[in-house]
């Protein structure tokens, strides 16, 4: 069970960062924002510091010596080293800029596995796995035959972890996993997962798409090979994402893409790669993405992410709360203290995109769909659910419009 600290967060004065959280929708109805767990809404420091940017420095980086390309240089390594200590990453070397978890994930894919892995090797899966952490593994396991398994999940939404050790007493080189279910909320023992893992000689890959942005992650502590994330979740904007490896893994690993940046020297026949972290990014990067995933960062650290986890921590418990009173709601996923800020939900007779499309009438954003979690939805017999989830900016007020809005859905459909 984790323990939370007192919440420290003036919710009120948070909201007032964020612009877009003032606009109105249907019928000057206000913007209840419950679709975090997709994207996050960006704070005007976010905003400004990537107008800033293209207003005062926006050039090429590395290379040029001019003021403009010196500042856009100097920006975007500095935004690499925040989010290393983020991290806590031991470098920032180790942090590869990449468009987003996805092709994180497909970077480890591409380069570690094609070079390691080759027929009936065992990658071990999960069952909750978002589709950026399967359809890698079977694209590869069409490609070259190896093997995939998957740790079930349980009926409450837990890990199977007596599978999860029979599964490893037949030596996979690799287990990848999500620290954080995007469906589920389930948060799942990572530094278990890992160290385990670890014992019987495999590398891990930890999806931390919905982790890093609502939790304190530590690389090092957890002691990841790999760990993939994305700016766009945590306040940052679209477009840009971070792997982080371990070095030893980083240097071995043949580049990604080819072209400009990613090389030493390049001669007709032949080439140098460059060093870490260069090697994996080719061409002209998203530089004021990069500055404004950096400035997520200082708004994060600001906050305080145990401040900002023990918020999710109060929202959810009375989420789910509310959401029980609810006649023919029916929640997916474990109790309050195992999850983070996500409630996926059924409502009898009724499909999960005509909720959110009643919801939206009231100006409530929630998703509805398999939410690219479609093998998880089948485990539980459901095409799809109807999804809200929280972030530091939401309130147990707009908690009550979203149960209030429920029963507008019952009563229209008896």
């Amino acid at each position: 069970m984790r323990i939370y600290f007192p919440m420290s967060l003036n919710v009120n004065e948070i909201r007032k960062d964020f612009p877009i959280l003032q606009r109105k929708t249907h019928d000057n109805v206000p913007l209840v924002y419950l679709d975090s767990t997709a994207t996050s809404q960006k704070p005007i420091q976010v905003i400004e510091a990537m107008n800033d940017y293209y207003r005062h420095s926006n050039a090429n980086i590395h290379r040029g010596v001019h003021t403009l390309a010196e500042e856009a240089t100097a920006m975007y390594e500095d935004a690499r080293e925040k989010i290393a200590a983020f991290i806590n990453a031991p470098s920032a070397k180790q942090i590869i800029y990449t468009r987003n978890t996805t092709e994180s994930i497909n970077l480890v894919a591409h380069t570690w596995a094609r070079a390691n892995l080759k027929a009936g090797d065992l990658v071990v899966l999960t069952e909750m796995e978002h589709h950026s952490n399967l359809v890698p593994w079977l694209m590869l396991q069409t490609e070259r035959g190896i093997e995939l398994d998957f740790i079930p999940v349980t009926e409450d939404g837990l890990l199977d972890l007596d599978s999860y050790k029979t599964l490893l007493s037949r030596t996979p080189k690799l287990v990848a996993f999500t620290h954080m279910s995007n469906v589920l909320g389930t948060i799942n023992p990572a530094a278990d997962l890992i160290r385990m893992a670890h014992e019987v000689g495999a590398i891990t890959v930890v999806d931390a798409a919905q982790s890093v942005p609502h939790l304190k992650v530590d690389a090092q502590a957890l002691d990841a090979d790999f760990l993939a994330f994305s700016a766009h979740k945590m306040c940052g904007p679209t477009g840009i994402g971070a792997l982080y490896g371990k070095t030893e893994l980083l240097e071995k690993m043949p580049p990604f893409l080819g072209g400009g940046d990613m090389i030493k020297e390049v001669k007709l026949r032949s080439f140098k790669a460059n060093t870490l972290p260069h090697k994996f990014e080719a061409g002209t990067p998203a530089i004021a993405e990069a500055v404004g995933f950096g400035a997520a960062v200082d708004y994060l650290t600001k906050v305080g992410m145990d401040n900002i986890a023990a918020h999710e921590h109060e929202i959810t418990e009375y989420a789910l709360e509310r959401l029980e009173e609810i006649p023919g709601v029916k929640l997916f996923g474990p109790s309050a203290d195992k999850k983070g800020g996500v409630a996926a939900f059924t409502f009898d007779g009724v499909h999960p995109h005509d909720v959110a499309q009643i919801l939206d009438r009231d100006g409530i954003a929630v998703r509805a769909g398999h939410h690219c979690a479609q093998p998880l939805h089948e485990k539980f017999g459901i095409p799809a659910t109807s999804r809200a989830s929280f972030y530091l900016y939401n309130t147990k007020e707009e908690v009550d419009l979203l149960v209030n809005g429920l029963y507008k859905v019952k009563e229209l459909f008896g």
